[in-house]
């Protein structure tokens, strides 16, 4: 496996292709657990997770099972006018300027992309930190990707790098897993949370006692308050998502509360995205928040649901 000089194989023990662990160094950790809610009326959960006229076109397959006087009585509640509701400022941030995988990625790579998975949108962004040297030229970032590239599709045999974006010192961004930057983009990068979320990689090492660039951090934010913009999530706020992966910090099938904006150590036993950048994590989530146009008031109640 090929990585950077000096750097580490960045890739969690038994990382699944489709679901991966993403390629941090982890430590152990027992599983975080968290109380379910009980079970709910099948048509209600089936009509809960899609939204407007699909629910509708689902009405007959979700029925099967379900007492028809409450069937109709849903019905009629359908027939009434709706209820008048506040109108929001939708709150987006501009596109930052991203380079395309194309700079990177060598055109012999010598094997075929397999085309890539989707989600329905983004509620979620993971940082994480390549454990790779932070000395190196901004102009070599290019090189060091395209080693990462080749241990997580070489010796790891996954279909594409994991990170969905990736972003150098200098503060630039690359593209990373392809698929389109604008698009909600599956990725492998955070064991058990990979639906629904975006996986933002920092060049470099930034445990303890390291200096983080501002240029970088300013980069995260700008990619964060875009990205999260698309679906209208306060980088600010919490989102509920359902882990698929019991060596996630969560059992398969539970439902988390995670911040928008997280840290990899957040979903995954793991000290990524080190101790340093971690602790630029509030600032990111304002600085987001203030390039999406909301006001500096404190985050949010509640949280938004991010489960597939």
């Amino acid at each position: 496996m090929m990585v950077p000089p000096g750097g580490t194989a960045h890739i969690a023990d038994r990382a699944e292709p489709a679901d991966s662990g993403s390629m941090c160094a982890h430590r152990q950790a027992s599983p975080r657990t968290r109380r379910t809610p009980g079970p709910r009326p099948v048509l209600m959960r089936c009509l809960r997770c899609m939204p407007g006229l699909a629910a509708v076109a689902a009405l007959p397959l979700c029925a099967d099972g379900v007492d028809r006087a409450a069937t109709a009585q849903l019905a009629a509640r359908a027939d009434r006018p709706a209820a008048a509701r506040p109108v929001t400022a939708a709150h987006t941030a501009a596109r930052p300027p991203i380079v395309p995988r194309s700079a990177w990625l060598e055109k012999n790579a010598g094997r075929t992309q397999p085309p890539p998975r989707y989600d329905d949108k983004v509620v979620a962004v993971f940082v994480h930190h390549t454990d790779s040297p932070n000395g190196y030229d901004c102009a070599d970032a290019p090189r060091i990707i395209r080693y990462l590239y080749t241990g997580q599709t070489g010796n790891r045999n996954w279909d594409d790098i994991g990170y969905n974006f990736l972003v150098d010192r200098c503060g630039t961004i690359y593209e990373g897993r392809a698929g389109g930057v604008d698009r909600p983009v599956t990725g492998a990068h955070t064991q058990g949370f990979n639906h629904r979320s975006a996986g933002i990689a920092a060049l470099g090492t930034f445990t303890a006692g390291a200096t983080v660039p501002q240029p970088m951090i300013d980069a995260i934010a700008a990619l964060t308050a875009w990205k999260l913009g698309l679906a209208g999530v306060d980088p600010r706020t919490t989102v509920r998502l359902t882990s698929s992966n019991s060596l996630s910090r969560y059992a398969a099938g539970t439902t988390a509360t995670l911040p928008a904006l997280a840290g990899h150590n957040d979903g995954y036993m793991t000290t990524c995205p080190g101790a340093a950048l971690s602790g630029r994590l509030p600032e990111i989530r304002g600085t987001a928040a203030r390039l999406q146009g909301r006001p500096a008031a404190t985050a949010p109640s509640g949280s938004l649901t991010g489960t597939p």
